[in-house]
């Protein structure tokens, strides 16, 4: 595909921005939109056309390089590199057209964004348009860490960037600052590296990833966890040399050196273009409000992966990015937008932060995998969980498995389809 290039022209002329037409556009070249463009490539008429800012499609995987990626969508396990090339190689040979080093700038339209690469300006004008911009870390900044503001201080993505795209050295010793399944991939990176993990930083009683994770940690790695601590200082001129743990508990300060900083987890939707859509937007979550179906408030334009469940992993997010793929074949095919209706609104309760999908429409499909994705900020061995409308327990079970801080609590969808279209907000939370 090759979109006209106007040729630059003053700020002061007006300028006619050539319009590309696609069947469908769909932002964002990580796991959930590499597989809803490979269905919908497969399935319909008219191009599908996936942009994304990045020079390589793939998503965090491309830079993830470690396995562990594609037991639940492609059932099979491959290295994070390995897998962000099998999903690019399917969707191109599927037909999508996957053009990259592209940004989103703006919305000129309901379906139609102005985009800025290579090529130049241009727009795009599609039919459906389907946001899979994913996630992102925060950076020490967003988290208010004081202190100095040396070299060494990076998030995962940009240590894995640095070390598997970029071949360049980190450092000698580390400090990770999280418990999370992704903090551990970080340390798998500072290991090729030739970077020693001197401590992991977790402000929950126990680390939050899962409990096999967490013992390979200790045995193999032999990585130790400072639990209940947070990193309250920064120290280093230039270079850093050490930073400042306080002890949530007892406040008892300690300083621990080290040459690099990584600070994972903590994660946030990248939602900017639903802002600039004027979407309706999860406060809980900061994602785009979305239905079963996946629809945003906006007519056409869906929504999949990890903008909407921050963070997952990737074969979830694929799974997300197939089932978007039938509902925008949906709507191609009737034009029919969410039923009549504001819908039934799923909120929690504390501990329980967010949930999505957020809403409800009666006859809607169940949601990918038959599963609601929640986040909680408390551990919770065996959670009893209750789902309640308008005064009345619609249903109440307790799960085998463990709601933990730092990872997605999966709930099964049959807590909450049973609910009255016609009686309010459901609300969940655990006894």
């Amino acid at each position: 595909m090759t979109i006209p290039v106007h040729p630059a022209a003053p700020p002061d002329e007006a300028v006619t921005l050539p319009v590309h037409t696609p069947q469908v556009l769909v932002i964002g070249a990580g796991p959930a939109g590499l597989t809803a463009a490979e269905r919908l490539a497969r399935r319909l008429p008219g191009e599908v056309l996936v942009l994304d800012r990045e020079q390589r499609p793939g998503g965090i995987p491309r830079h993830s390089d470690h396995t562990g990626y594609g037991l639940r969508d492609l059932r099979r396990v491959l290295r994070g590199p390995a897998y962000a090339r099998l999903l690019a190689d399917r969707a191109t040979a599927a037909g999508a057209v996957l053009r990259t080093a592209t940004t989103v700038t703006g919305w000129a339209g309901p379906r139609t964004v102005e985009i800025t690469g290579p090529q130049g300006r241009a727009r795009v004008t599609a039919d459906a348009v389907v946001l899979a911009t994913g996630a992102r870390e925060r950076p020490r900044s967003a988290r208010l860490v004081p202190g100095d503001r040396p070299h060494g201080v990076l998030t995962t993505g940009q240590l894995q960037n640095l070390v598997h795209l970029h071949h360049q050295p980190v450092g000698e010793r580390a400090v990770v600052v999280g418990a999370e399944l992704v903090s551990y991939s970080a340390a798998l990176t500072l290991r090729e590296a030739g970077c020693r993990t001197a401590l992991m930083v977790s402000s929950h009683p126990r680390p939050e990833s899962y409990g096999l994770v967490n013992l390979a940690g200790r045995t193999v790695l032999n990585l130790p966890v400072a639990r209940r601590a947070k990193v309250s200082r920064v120290i280093g001129k230039g270079r850093v040399e050490a930073v400042e743990l306080t002890h949530l508990d007892t406040g008892a300060r300690t300083r621990v050196a080290c040459d690099t900083v990584v600070f994972t987890g903590d994660w946030i939707p990248d939602h900017e273009l639903a802002r600039l859509a004027g979407l309706t937007m999860d406060p809980a979550s900061r994602a785009p409000l979305v239905d079963t179906a996946l629809r945003t408030s906006a007519p056409g334009v869906f929504a999949a992966g990890n903008l909407l469940h921050p963070v997952d992993t990737a074969d979830i997010a694929a799974l997300d990015g197939a089932h978007v793929a039938a509902q925008v074949e949906s709507w191609l095919r009737t034009g029919a937008g969410a039923p009549e209706g504001d819908g039934v609104r799923l909120l929690t309760e504390a501990p329980l932060r967010w949930i999505a999908p957020g809403l409800l429409h009666p006859g809607d499909p169940a949601p990918p995998r038959k599963r609601l994705s929640l986040w909680t900020d408390t551990f919770v061995a065996a959670p009893k969980v209750t789902a309640r409308q308008d005064g009345r327990v619609l249903h109440r079970r307790t799960l085998p498995w463990p709601a933990a801080p730092g990872r997605v609590f999966r709930l099964p969808w049959s807590l909450v389809a049973e609910a009255r279209p016609d009686a309010g907000p459901v609300t969940i939370g655990l006894d």
